[in-house]
């Protein structure tokens, strides 16, 4: 993602002054003051969400990496929350080892895809990805990362099974770019492999054993399109800094089946079990769009966020979940309202269209 809109850090700060954001959990009680929404109210609830750095999930009882990795990315992209932006950095750089590995279970895994993502939240945040908890992520990713034959580029998990799929590929394709890897260009070949000539990109990777690897060759259940996938390829291919025409004729196909794909109210749905409107989707779809100045798309995009976000700042999943949310949200709804607004509060900067051209 371009950090382009920078200034825009400085726009959610100076709101956040004339904002509260409400310091209590969740489901505790509101200040008489003004509603804390917008960007800079949701980058507020999501920085409150954090315990030393990480997201713990209470319902279950553990430390929810990945979804930290998120809430990093997404506070890099609000700005105005610096301390916390910071404490995920040193948190996950001092957890680094149990979010990209099995080594809290006994087992000597690799994973590419949480490999990938722990690489952009280094850069992002400002980390050092060679030396991040001790472990450079670069050359981590680069041995998960194929490097001849049909699949080259293609990164893949090292252990008993592998959970790899485009979404990882694309923070891959990215975060190797960034540190002008020499596995980089391969990675972003193989992405743009997973784009249909329609413009969407799939989730799922052709089986290894095939000689044909790309979205166009696959079969109808495998090369279905996905809303989140591309929507996150076209943030992710946007963050590499020189780009070649390949990837700008990805990045301008992938905005123009969002654009298609978008529903008359500025909702997106997912992907083929995700079907319905929901922030996820939408907010991530909004952000691509703003990114690469599609901006009346991404206005109405945000807009429908916006009116699922609620006075605290948090943003729910839909429409059910923000009525049922009125009187607080409990510990087992907590989780899904974390996630819904760690990829969905990114999207409200571009409520203004001028925003998004800025």
């Amino acid at each position: 993602m371009s950090h382009r809109p920078k200034r825009l850090g400085a726009l959610v700060a100076a709101a956040a002054a004339a904002t509260l954001v409400v310091t209590g959990t969740v489901g505790g009680a509101v200040a008489p003051a003004q509603a804390a929404k917008g960007p800079a109210g949701a980058a507020g609830w999501l920085g409150n969400q954090l315990t030393e750095g990480l997201v713990y999930n209470g319902q279950f009882q553990f430390n929810d990496y990945g979804l930290t990795a998120d809430v990093g990315i997404a506070l890099d992209r609000l700005g105005g929350q610096p301390g916390k932006e910071a404490a995920v950095r040193k948190a996950m750089a001092r957890n680094v080892e149990s979010y990209i590995t099995g080594v809290d279970f006994g087992s000597k895994d690799r994973y590419a895809g949480q490999t990938a993502k722990a690489l952009v939240l280094a850069q992002a945040t400002g980390g050092n990805p060679r030396s991040f908890g001790g472990v450079n992520l670069v050359t981590r990713l680069g041995s998960l990362t194929q490097s001849e034959g049909t699949t080259a580029g293609r990164i893949r998990d090292r252990g008993a099974s592998d959970f790899s799929n485009s979404i990882g590929q694309s923070f891959a394709a990215r975060g190797l770019s960034v540190a002008r890897s020499p596995k980089a260009a391969d990675a972003v070949a193989f992405l743009l492999k997973q784009q249909c000539s329609e413009g969407f990109f799939r989730l799922g990777f052709a089986p290894e054993g095939k000689r044909r690897q790309s979205c166009d060759q696959g079969d109808a259940n495998l090369s279905v399109p996905d809303t989140d996938t591309t929507a996150l390829a076209v943030i992710n291919l946007s963050a590499i800094g020189k780009k070649s025409p390949a990837v700008k004729q990805a990045i301008a196909d992938g905005v123009g089946w969002l654009r298609k794909a978008q529903k008359k109210d500025g909702s997106f749905g997912g992907g083929p079990t995700t079907e319905g409107s929901n922030s996820n989707s939408t907010g991530l779809a909004a952000w691509a769009l703003g990114e690469n100045d599609a901006c009346t798309a991404a206005a109405k995009a945000a807009t429908w966020v916006g009116k699922l976000q609620q006075g605290r700042g948090a943003i729910a999943y839909d429409r059910a979940a923000f009525d049922a949310g009125r009187d607080g949200i409990g510990t087992a709804e907590k989780d899904q309202w974390r996630r819904a607004t760690a990829q969905a509060a990114p999207a409200l900067v571009y409520r203004s269209t001028a925003a998004c051209r800025g």
